[in-house]
């Protein structure tokens, strides 16, 4: 039985853990790091890491940008692997968490859905085949909760497209008034409404056809059964920076 500690475990994510959690055999939360504390957990909430008592197996980490650095100071003080889920670090933080991973295993992505993954792997596959003959537009759709833009999740389509060209585009986040002629970059867009979970679409635009490939999210209990995942599968694995690719190709 892996034993876990959720960080951010009273917010929505924590509690989509926490509700598949229950029907796992071989996992379970004993600990959680957040400011509040979820009704009916039976296990110790603290403020911050440095007070955590419990020897856990993995961290998984649904809070926000600010928990970073005392999350990343406990997973390598104690040897505990990480699987970090949020997104809107900044460049320091992401050399952050490259420094720890060279210490201890990491597992970090944008996006933990299977689908996703799947689709970024078509997106690369499209831009190589299509080449600069066809424009690149994302467009993503959040919840008006989200606090930063664009998604990780576009970001992520947008390196994949672009991995595919050797002289790489300059990524466009949004146009305003007269910014002339489209030139080789790759637009992104980003829309903030009511409860909407997570919508990507990549758009290669050609001269009187247009391709698009959708991904649509209908629960964040997808992200959630990834991230559990993630935090089974890299127990025991050496230091080093994993993501989706590398614990689908294992499987």
């Amino acid at each position: 039985m892996k034993k876990l500690l959720i960080c951010g475990i009273a917010g929505h994510m924590g509690g989509n853990i926490l509700e598949l959690l229950k029907d796992d055999d071989s996992a379970c939360a004993i600990c959680g790091v957040d400011l509040h504390v979820p009704e009916n957990f039976k296990g110790n909430v603290y403020k911050n890491f440095k007070d955590v008592a419990e020897k856990v197996d993995a961290v998984i980490d649904f809070s926000s940008p600010a928990c970073l650095e005392g999350e990343l100071d406990y997973c390598v003080k104690n040897g505990v692997p990480a699987v970090i889920a949020a997104t809107g670090y900044t460049k320091e933080q992401l050399k952050l968490i490259d420094d720890a991973a060279k210490k201890v295993a990491v597992f970090r992505t944008a996006n933990f859905s299977v689908g996703i993954n799947l689709l970024v792997k078509l997106v690369n596959e499209a831009a190589a085949f299509l080449g600069e003959k066809f424009d690149i537009e994302i467009v993503e759709k959040h919840h008006n909760l989200k606090k930063d833009a664009p998604s990780g999740t576009a970001l992520m389509l947008a390196d994949a497209a672009n991995s595919a060209f050797e002289e790489k585009k300059p990524y466009i986040c949004g146009r305003e008034g007269i910014v002339g002629a489209r030139g080789r970059e790759i637009g992104l867009h980003a829309v903030r409404g009511g409860t909407i979970v997570g919508e990507h679409d990549v758009l290669f635009c050609g001269e009187d056809e247009i391709i698009t490939l959708s991904h649509s999210a209908r629960s964040k209990k997808v992200f959630a059964a990834g991230a559990i995942r993630a935090a089974k599968w890299i127990c025991g694995k050496p230091a080093g920076l994993y993501d989706m690719k590398a614990l689908l190709a294992d499987l």
